[in-house]
């Protein structure tokens, strides 16, 4: 007898707000420890409890969740670029997979998705920034064909960080 599990990529909703807290959790967890300072890197995901994803969902940038087995393991927040910098009209802000659904395609399917719900809107040029020691993130964006572009300094937590900017389309 085999199990299936279906996976489906949907928009996210008020009652999706604590399972985007732990994904955000494990996520930056994996990908930040030693990047971001350990006192920052507790502060930042302390703040992104299930009332700061409600909020964050209320705020109206879309955000879209991976589901499978039942369970959110990933989501996307994106809309129209917020700054010029990126020369792009679209913008992914957020894209992260908790580390056990991490190179298994998900995140590529996610990706695809919301390229394409900009593209239904219009917003054809895409743009993402990644901090620059996050070397995982920045070849999962040249894997996808993103072209590595500008280059700036972010504050995360009060801590400057450099960051690059990947081009799409």
């Amino acid at each position: 007898m085999s199990t299936r599990s279906t996976t489906s990529i949907r928009r996210a909703r008020d009652a999706d707000a604590g399972a985007l807290s732990g994904v955000f959790d494990a996520a930056w967890r994996e990908a930040y420890r030693g990047v971001i300072p350990g006192v920052a890197l507790e502060r930042l995901i302390a703040q992104r409890d299930a009332r700061w994803w409600r909020g964050a969902l209320r705020r109206g940038r879309p955000i879209a969740v991976v589901e499978t087995a039942g369970s959110v393991v990933g989501y996307a927040a994106y809309g129209r670029a917020r700054s010029n910098l990126l020369k792009a009209e679209g913008e992914i802000d957020e894209l992260y997979l908790t580390p056990e659904y991490q190179g298994i395609g998900l995140g590529r399917r996610l990706f695809r998705a919301v390229r394409n719900d900009l593209g239904d809107h219009g917003l054809t040029r895409l743009g993402v920034w990644t901090l620059e020691d996050n070397t995982r993130a920045a070849g999962f964006y040249e894997s996808l064909g993103g072209l590595a572009g500008p280059r700036s300094l972010d504050r995360v937590a009060g801590v400057p960080l450099a960051k690059v900017g990947y081009r799409f389309g």
